[in-house]
This record gives C-alpha cells, structure tokens and sequence, in this order.
C-alpha cells in the first residue's frame, strides 16, 4: 500500500505546520483558505504576499476534492481556531479525481464543512467554483454546466445559512462557460492574471466577514 493510500486525505501534508503555528490571538484576524490546487495557487505563484502581509493561512492541496478536505477539516481548520475559513473546492469532484461524485456528495460534503465551522464559531466563506469547460487531464468530460449548478446551490445556501458566497465566477467567466483566456492557461488553474482579479474579491469578502464578527 503507498503512503498516499495510507493517508488518503494527506493529513500529513501540514501536521507539522500545524504544531509550529503559534496560537491563535483573540486580536488576531486568523483566516484559513481551505481548498486543492487554486488555493494552493496563491502561494505557489499566484500572490504569496497575500499570505505574507495578513494572518492568513493556506490548506489548499493539490488535486483534493471535498472529501478529503472534510476529513481534514478539523486538523487544518478547525484545531487553528481562525475567525473565518474561505472554502474554495468542487472542481476536482466534477472531474472524479478521487472516484466517482454526484452533485449531492459534493454538496454534502460542502454543508458538513459548514457546519463544522459554525459549530465552531468559525465565519465561513463560500467561494463559487471557477469557470470550466474542459479538463486537461480528462478530456472527455465537460464540466461548464456541472459547475454552474453546484454554483447554484452555494449561493442559496450560503444567503440561508449566514456565509458569504464569493462570486469567482462571474469575474472570470468568456461567452463559452469556461475561463477567459488571459485568466487560466489550461481552463481550470488561474494564471497570475486571474488572482489579480481574485485578490480584491477575496479581500473585500474577509474584510465584510471580519468586520461583521469583530
């Protein structure tokens, strides 16, 4: 058995990053990004200053889908007793990188990191999923009006269920359902450009959910 089916959530990922962040201060505005490869994005090319100069942490992993991001939900979010999470994820599901997904199982797992969160005392922050058309990677498979309908359900839920539904999508969309050129190389993953558009959004999000806490 590999070590990757071993930890099939890759708890490992951030255990020690975990253990070496200090406390949280009850001064401190700490938000978690909590999501796969987008979120890992920003630190990897897309803005890492935006971690650098805010007390913000990063959990985004490389391909996961919401399962995985719900069994590490507690370690990764929770346990670091931020005020507010912005969840980023869904695409991976669509595309059945971790096996096959419904739209329902992916929109339980997001209502159960809700939940988590609220139980917690945690502000939630529902980012829509971003535009796609197509998957590198699974070329078969179109993806534009899956991601519409989930994005669907989150904003409904997020106006029911006191989160704020970050809208990417609408920033980022062409006339095809898919991301705009200048925004994505390969349809799904933003290039420096798109979290140039993103940034503000999120921004603007934090600050409207911090504000309303604090």
């Amino acid at each position: 058995m590999t070590i990757a089916q071993q930890d099939w959530p890759n708890l490992k990922r951030f255990a020690v990053d975990n253990e070496l962040l200090p406390a949280a201060s009850p001064l401190e505005d700490r938000v978690v990004f909590m999501g796969d490869s987008i979120t890992q994005g920003w630190i990897d090319y897309g803005n890492p200053n935006l971690f650098k100069e805010n007390t913000f942490i990063n959990r985004g992993i490389n391909g996961q889908t919401t399962p995985q991001m719900l069994l590490r939900f507690r370690q990764d979010v929770i346990n670091l007793k931020p005020k507010a999470v912005v969840l980023l994820a869904g695409i991976n599901d669509i595309a059945g990188n971790t096996g096959p997904s419904t739209l329902k199982m992916i929109q339980n797992n997001f209502v159960s990191m809700v939940e988590l969160a609220h139980a917690n005392q945690i502000k939630v922050i529902i980012s829509s999923i971003l535009p796609a058309n197509k998957f590198a990677w699974k070329p078969g498979i179109n993806p534009a009006d899956s991601v519409i309908e989930m994005n669907t359900f989150l904003k409904a839920y997020a106006t029911a269920n006191d989160c704020y539904y970050l809208d990417y999508y609408a920033a980022l969309v062409d006339d095809k359902k898919g991301m705009i050129d200048i925004y994505s190389e390969d349809g799904v993953h933003p290039t420096i450009a798109g979290y140039e558009v993103m940034t503000p959004l999120v921004l603007e999000a934090i600050n409207e959910v911090l504000q309303k806490q604090n």
